[in-house]
């Protein structure tokens, strides 16, 4: 099965879903990378914060990060870039891995009052 690997910019936690005010897009994309998980893909997350050294031992995504550091996040399946600067869909993230999974979208996470997902409160 694929490696799907994301190298995002420094967050106050790994996956940025944390705190009082979480960027509904870090929530959907956190709940996208936990369904692939599920369907046998290895999902590896690079926080700038939290392991530096993944981002300086990948030339691919030094050279991104040398053009901008815009071009954060980035994302690469088994090696290759196939996203910079967005956090892909769901639907995005499938088809770059080539898999066969319907791309139907479920409802889009909502956030708790604490503004984190439903029942995982900080």
């Amino acid at each position: 099965m694929s490696k799907l690997e994301v190298y995002e910019p420094a967050m106050c936690c790994p996956t940025g879903v944390c705190g009082v005010s979480v960027d509904p897009v870090l929530v959907q994309f956190n709940a996208d990378l936990q369904a692939l998980g599920q369907s046998g893909v290895e999902i590896v997350r690079h926080s700038l914060s939290h392991n530096a050294a993944a981002f300086t031992t990948n030339a691919d995504v030094m050279k991104e990060m040398g053009a901008s550091m815009d071009r954060l996040p980035i994302v690469t399946v088994d090696g290759r870039i196939v996203s910079t600067g967005m956090y892909p869909s769901k639907a995005q993230l499938i088809s770059k891995l080539g898999l066969d999974i319907p791309t139907a979208e479920k409802p889009r996470v909502k956030l708790g009052e604490c503004g984190c997902a439903p029942g995982k409160c900080c």
